[in-house]
């Protein structure tokens, strides 16, 4: 298991997991919902935890993009993921990370840490699973 640095990983060795897990941010953060499914297989299984707003697993690229990147554009102002530590061990690549939005109904902030756990085979996601604290997140949405 080796943990990477990401100011001196370069991430340029195209099919490595940490490199497609990578891509897979930097295209969710430029909105390119195109490059975001480039990274994505084609079956797919993508689960948003339980007690999150959008909860589920979803399958194939365009479910994962319909249903949860395009549905947070419609819910939060600036929602970002800040990936700041990946932890890889052959096909699995878990990312200690942060999301940052605002809610755009209620107009709060959010700030909360998360864990991602992607499984990466072929150049390709294959499986996600997020962990989040949900109860900060549905402070956010709550008037």
């Amino acid at each position: 298991m080796g943990l990477i640095d990401m100011s001196r990983h370069d991430f340029t060795t195209p099919d490595a997991p940490a490199t497609v897990v990578r891509r897979q941010y930097l295209a969710s953060a430029s909105g390119d919902l195109a490059a975001l499914r480039a990274t994505l297989a084609d079956d797919v299984e993508w689960t948003e935890m339980a007690g999150f707003p959008l909860a589920g697993t979803y399958r194939t690229p365009e479910g994962v993009t319909a249903n949860v990147m395009e549905r947070l554009a419609e819910e939060w102002a600036d929602w970002l993921v800040h990936d700041d530590t990946y932890v890889v061990d052959g096909e699995n690549v878990v990312v200690l990370a942060r999301y940052t939005a605002t809610n755009r109904a209620t107009r709060k902030p959010l700030d909360v840490r998360v864990a991602h756990h992607f499984v990466v085979r072929g150049g390709l996601i294959v499986r996600f699973e997020q962990f989040v604290d949900t109860a900060k997140v549905r402070e956010a949405m709550l008037d």
